[in-house]
């Protein structure tokens, strides 16, 4: 178990569009396992690579469906070939740590990509699961679901913003360990 760093609101690789992988190798499945560690580690539903300073097209989501059933999977080189109807609902980001904000998305999406083994693979994906996926690709896009916010409110959060930038993270931030934050 690897649990790698998560970068915080400020860090370059966070605003830096991730570079397509292409076929997958025994490196890239070590890269999708470290990503399931930290993001179990960090009690995340998903992790981007660049999350953890790695700019590949690769992300990885854990969701609950319901009270027993999980959507988890690897998915290298996502595209989302389709959106359709909107949801408004409360998203937050390991790397905005303390900022929970409404973000309005598709309600429904279908995406494209391989697994972490070459297998391609296409999901149809709704609701809180279908958030999760296009919270990921934004990241893979170097877009932050702060971008998404109304000008108004992003500029209530600027301060809080400029203090995650220069390293101030907040009082109850408690990363696990291994995981300090760069």
């Amino acid at each position: 178990m690897s649990i790698r760093p998560v970068r915080i609101y400020g860090d370059p690789a966070l605003r830096t569009r991730a570079a397509e992988v292409g076929a997958p190798d025994e490196t890239l499945r070590g890269l999708v396992q470290d990503l399931r560690d930290t993001m179990k580690a960090y009690s995340g539903v998903g992790l981007a690579a660049n999350q953890v300073g790695v700019l590949h097209r690769v992300f990885v989501v854990d969701v609950p469906l319901d009270d027993e059933e999980r959507a988890a999977f690897a998915l290298v080189d996502p595209v989302i070939v389709s959106r359709s109807g909107s949801q408004r609902a409360e998203e937050g980001c390991l790397s905005i740590p303390g900022v929970w904000e409404d973000v309005t998305r598709s309600r429904v999406v279908r995406i494209t990509g391989l697994d972490e083994f070459g297998k391609p693979v296409e999901i149809e994906a709704d609701g809180y699961l279908a958030r999760a996926i296009q919270h990921e690709v934004d990241h893979l896009d170097g877009v932050l679901f702060v971008d998404r916010l109304m000008p108004l409110r992003r500029q209530f959060l600027k301060r809080q913003l400029e203090a995650l930038a220069r390293g101030e993270l907040p009082e109850d931030y408690q990363p696990p360990a291994g995981g300090e934050p760069c």
